[in-house]
């Protein structure tokens, strides 16, 4: 007899949750937390210890970033998300990897530059939005250049499966046939989201 999953409760007051359930972030440890729809809106207040965790999933279709500023950003691989954080009162930069989320060096200045450019990044939540890119490309079966606006409980979702998938030094089938079934999903859930048109 097959076993049935166990059941997901809400971390607050112990509520059996659905399969598709709020998320609420504690800002000072950066650690997720799963919660009812209850126990999520009395956490809608920003001063709260917890922040709720937005369901935005954008597309950034016009979303500009050069082959130059990308290699400034000194990422080691082709993907990373960045967030601005409370706690640290400025924008940080992680790559999903093996052994989790990697925190990468990032500048004001390039930052400044690619927010500029692309307007749209001003209205990121902090803590709980991340501006998501993937530019693995055509050697990983993408077409172009993939920028998302997203909960920053998609970010660790990402990071979580390549930690669990990762085998050897260049992941193996598995891993990617996931990455790739990841944006894929991103991409149908996703609104397109443009820029005003710059004067």
């Amino acid at each position: 007899m097959r076993e049935s999953a166990p059941l997901e409760r809400c971390e607050l007051c112990n509520t059996e949750l659905s399969a598709e359930h709020q998320h609420l972030l504690e800002p000072a440890s950066r650690k997720l937390v799963c919660a009812c729809e209850a126990c999520a809106i009395l956490f809608s207040n920003p001063d709260s210890k917890f922040r709720r965790v937005p369901k935005r999933i954008g597309y950034l279709s016009d979303f500009l970033l050069t082959d130059g500023q990308w290699e400034s950003l000194m990422i080691p691989i082709n993907m990373a998300f960045f967030f601005r954080s409370t706690i640290a009162n400025r924008v940080l930069a992680f790559y999903p990897s093996p052994a989790g989320p990697t925190e990468s060096l990032l500048t004001l200045e390039a930052w400044q530059e690619i927010v500029a450019q692309n307007p749209i990044l001003q209205t990121m939540e902090a803590d709980v939005e991340a501006l998501l890119i993937n530019r693995l490309g055509r050697e990983r079966q993408f077409a172009a250049a993939q920028y998302y606006l997203v909960p920053i409980d998609q970010c660790y979702k990402l990071t979580g499966l390549i930690r669990a998938h990762w085998r050897g030094l260049s992941g193996g089938t598995l891993v990617w046939d996931e990455i790739r079934d990841f944006f894929d999903d991103l991409q149908n859930r996703a609104i397109s989201i443009k820029e005003p048109v710059r004067a």
